[in-house]
């Protein structure tokens, strides 16, 4: 190192392996000032190491798990308002084959099981059910099980409405129950085992088209992770926050320039050009966009979902999820 030059911050961050990421975590894209060591893991174990025992200073995160700690005052991690996976969750709602329920309809008075009540991907279905489909949620008997094996348990601390039914199942799992018709139904984001054999299917088998039609409607993109900081780093070096995110946005830009770029196949899709322009005309220039303006109506409805659903614990506005530093920058 040159004299006089500062050494870099060394962090390490665990992330998923998504595209949108992959040149910031393998350092193609550099942070000023910041050398990135990756982890790349499955969401489940990252949410659970780092949420337990904050084994790196950055890191993906449960979108849920997240607001319902900054609800209930912990302070501890500080989000970025980067959103490496959104997903649409209509397709998340899992049935048996010969089952009972058949439309969406037939979710009143069912007995639907789900990971944890604070997974965030069962957050916005069930905020759907509610909202859109009208049926009330305390009209349903819910089961929280793990979704292929026993074992699995909320997170963080609950504050349910008065009159909801949620029953814990740590023997059994929403896959046995799915196939021994002890569930009508499961909302998940990974699919039960029994899925890829075909005695467990989709609920909603054409789900783009509804799902294409919730966002014209309402101009909601669910999101399902954010990237957060242990507070101490960010409280110690308060420009990592900002260079994160520019770092961030460099690298989703460069994954959608190679996506767009039709003169070779830079992911194995057919026709992933006329894909990507479909997306950008329903989404914009940017399909995945980060900050707080860009996702204000989507951000303000999850806080809707988790404050009526008792993830959080009071309702929180958008801007109290992230630092100061990375909701205003310098105009030139």
């Amino acid at each position: 190192r040159p004299e006089g030059i500062m050494a870099s911050i060394r962090i390490t961050l665990a992330i998923g392996d998504y595209d949108q990421t992959r040149d910031l975590v393998c350092g193609v894209v550099r942070p000023e000032g910041i050398e990135i060591v990756g982890l790349t893991l499955p969401i489940e174990e990252i949410t659970f190491r780092f949420l337990k025992f904050r084994e790196w200073e950055a890191s993906e995160l449960s979108f849920a798990k997240y607001v319902a700690l900054r609800s209930q005052g912990d302070e501890s991690i500080v989000g970025l308002p980067v959103f490496p996976s959104r997903v649409f969750r209509l397709s998340s709602i899992y049935v048996p084959r010969e089952g009972k329920a058949r439309t969406l309809a037939d979710l009143r008075g069912a007995r639907i099981g789900i990971p944890e009540w604070a997974q965030t991907a069962s957050i916005n279905t069930r905020g759907y059910i509610e909202h859109e489909l009208g049926i009330p949620l305390d009209s349903i008997e819910w089961i929280q099980a793990a979704v292929n094996e026993p074992g699995r348990a909320e997170k963080v601390a609950l504050k349910l409405p008065t009159g909801l039914r949620l029953t814990s199942a740590p023997q059994s799992s929403l896959n046995a129950m799915l196939i021994a018709g002890e569930i009508d139904a499961a909302l998940s984001a990974r699919p039960p085992a029994a899925f890829a054999d075909g005695r467990i299917v989709r609920l909603v088998p054409q789900y783009r088209d509804a799902e294409e039609a919730y966002f014209r409607k309402t101009g909601i993109f669910p999101i399902m992770h954010v990237v957060a900081l242990r507070r101490e780093l960010l409280d110690a070096h308060p420009w990592i926050a900002m260079n994160l995110y520019k770092a961030f946005e460099e690298a989703k830009r460069r994954s959608l320039a190679r996506l767009a770029d039709i003169t070779a196949s830079h992911a194995p899709l057919a026709w992933i050009g006329d894909y990507v322009a479909r997306m950008c005309d329903l989404f914009g220039a940017d399909p995945f966009p980060y900050g707080i303006e860009p996702n204000r109506r989507t951000l303000e409805a999850f806080l809707q979902f988790a404050q009526e659903q008792g993830v959080c614990h009071r309702k929180l506005a958008p801007e109290e999820l992230f630092p100061k530093q990375v909701q205003a920058t310098h105009k030139v």
